[in-house]
C-alpha cells in the first residue's frame, strides 16, 4: 500500500537499510550528508514523496537510479546532482518516445541506495517503488534482479557531479552457438573505467534499466524492502534494539527473517581498505580470545571466516551484517567502520560487535545472479560452493 515519506523518515530509513546492506550499499556518512539537506526550498520543491508497491506502479515507466563507485569517494556529497541528471536524461529519452517517467527504484538495499532514490523522486516529482534488485547490496550489476529478468540495461546514463553525462548503448552480436556474455556485465565493464576519469573522480550518478509497468513485476520480485528498512530503523532509533540478541528477535518477530549469529559479540579489532576501479576492497576483523573472525568485502561483505573453523561461516549471496553493542550507533557499513587513515575508526575500536547473516532472497540463489556472486568470491580466493546459512551446516 502506498505511503508518504518525509524528511524526518530518512534517518531511520538509512539506519535500517544499512543493516540490510551486507556492509555495503553506500555509507551512512554519505547518506546522512544527502539527507541533511532534504528540505523544501531552492533545490527540492518538496520535502515529501510517495512510496508505492510494485503492483501500484502503473501510471508510467520506472528507472533504476543510484550512485556508482567507491563509497569513500561519495562520502562528502551533499546534493544528488549526478543521479538527478542521469534520471533527467532517462526522462527526456522517454518523453521523446511519447512515454512518461513516473517512478524510480533503488538498485539494492542500502543506506545510500534508498536515500538517493527518495531524493531523486522528490526533486523530479516522481514516486519510489517499495522494492529493490537484491534485498541486500551487491558489488556488480549482474547480481541484480533487473539483469536476471532480462530487462535491457541500455540506454544507461552516467552523470558526474560536474554535469558531464555519458550515454551508453550496447547491442550484442547475434548468438553464434557459444555462451553469450550478459549485457549488464558488458555495461558494467564499460562504465567502471569511466569513473576513473578526473571529471568523475571514482563515482557518478547512474540511471539504467528503464522499465514499463509490464516489465516491473518480473524485474522486482524482492519487494517491501524499503518499508522493512524503515521499520527496523525506527526500532533502532527508538532504542528498541540494543543487543545482537534483540536484533535477531526483532528480525524474526517483526519481519519474519531468520537471521543467524555468525560470531560474537566480540571486540572490533582492525579494518583494512584500499580503493581501486570504483571499489573499496578490504577486510574487517573481530577478536574473541584466540579466535578471530574476518569479513572480506568488495564494497559489500561477501565472505566471513572464523579462525577456529575449517570452512566459511557464510558466503554471498547471503548478507553479512554488523551489529555493534553499547552506547552510540549500532549499525555500520564497511565504509563507516573505516577511519581517515583507512584503518579501523578509533570511535569503534574495542567496541563489542556481532556478525549476523541474513538468508538471501530466493532470486539470488540461482542462475546468473548466483554465478555472478561465485565469480566475485573466486577473486577473493574462495572456490567452494554456496552453502546457505539457513540450510544448516555441521560446525558452522
Amino acid at each position: 500500500m502506498a505511503f508518504e515519506l518525509s524528511s524526518r523518515d530518512l534517518e531511520p530509513l538509512l539506519q535500517g537499510a544499512c543493516f540490510f546492506g551486507s556492509g555495503g550499499g553506500g555509507t551512512m556518512i554519505s547518506a546522512r550528508h544527502l539527507a541533511a539537506n532534504f528540505r523544501s526550498g531552492d533545490y527540492y520543491p518538496t520535502d515529501k514523496l510517495r512510496v508505492v508497491d510494485v503492483d501500484e506502479a502503473t501510471d508510467g515507466d520506472c528507472v533504476m537510479v543510484a550512485y556508482m563507485g567507491a563509497p569513500d569517494a561519495i562520502n562528502q556529497v551533499q546534493w544528488p546532482n549526478g543521479p538527478v541528471e542521469a534520471a533527467r536524461a532517462a526522462q527526456q529519452r522517454l518523453e521523446s518516445q511519447g512515454r512518461k517517467l513516473a517512478y524510480v527504484a533503488a538498485p539494492e538495499s542500502g543506506a545510500l541506495g534508498f536515500v538517493v532514490a527518495s531524493l531523486v523522486a522528490a526533486k523530479l516529482g516522481l514516486a519510489v517503488v517499495d522494492a529493490d534488485g537484491a534485498g541486500r547490496a551487491v558489488p556488480s550489476l549482474p547480481m541484480l534482479t533487473y539483469a536476471a529478468a532480462g530487462v535491457p540495461p541500455t540506454p544507461a546514463f552516467l552523470a558526474g557531479e560536474s554535469g558531464l553525462c555519458v550515454e551508453l548503448g550496447v547491442r550484442m552480436p547475434p548468438p553464434d552457438g557459444k555462451p553469450q556474455e550478459d549485457v549488464s556485465t558488458v555495461v558494467e565493464q564499460m562504465l567502471r573505467p569511466i569513473l576513473t576519469n578526473p571529471q568523475f573522480g571514482q563515482f557518478g550518478g547512474l540511471a539504467m534499466w528503464i522499465m514499463s509497468p509490464e516489465q516491473l513485476g518480473g524485474a522486482l520480485p524482492v519487494r517491501g524492502t524499503l518499508s522493512r528498512a524503515l521499520k527496523l530503523g525506527r526500532a533502532l532509533q527508538d532504542g528498541e534494539v540494543k543487543t545482537a540478541e534483540a536484533m535477531l528477535d526483532f528480525l524474526r518477530r517483526e519481519l519474519d527473517i531468520k537471521g543467524k549469529l555468525l560470531f560474537g559479540p566480540a571486540t572490533l579489532a582492525s579494518s583494512e581498505v584500499t580503493t581501486a576501479g570504483g571499489f573499496d576492497l578490504g577486510k574487517v576483523s573481530l577478536e574473541d580470545g584466540d579466535r578471530r573472525c574476518t569479513v572480506l568485502y568488495q564494497n559489500e561483505s561477501l565472505l566471513a571466516w572464523d579462525s577456529a573453523v575449517s570452512h566459511p561461516l557464510a558466503t554471498a549471496p547471503d548478507a553479512i551484517s554488523y551489529f555493534v553493542e553499547g552506547d552510540g550507533q549500532h549499525v555500520f557499513s564497511n565504509g563507516d567502520l573505516s577511519g581517515d587513515d583507512h584503518g579501523l575508526d578509533p570511535a569503534v575500536r574495542g567496541r563489542k560487535a556481532a556478525v549476523i547473516a541474513l538468508p538471501a532472497a530466493a532470486p539470488l540463489r540461482k542462475g546468473l545472479i548466483l554465478q555472478s556472486f561465485a565469480d566475485e568470491l573466486a577473486q577473493l580466493g574462495y572456490l567452494g560452493p554456496y552453502a546457505p546459512v539457513d540450510a544448516g551446516r555441521e560446525g558452522a
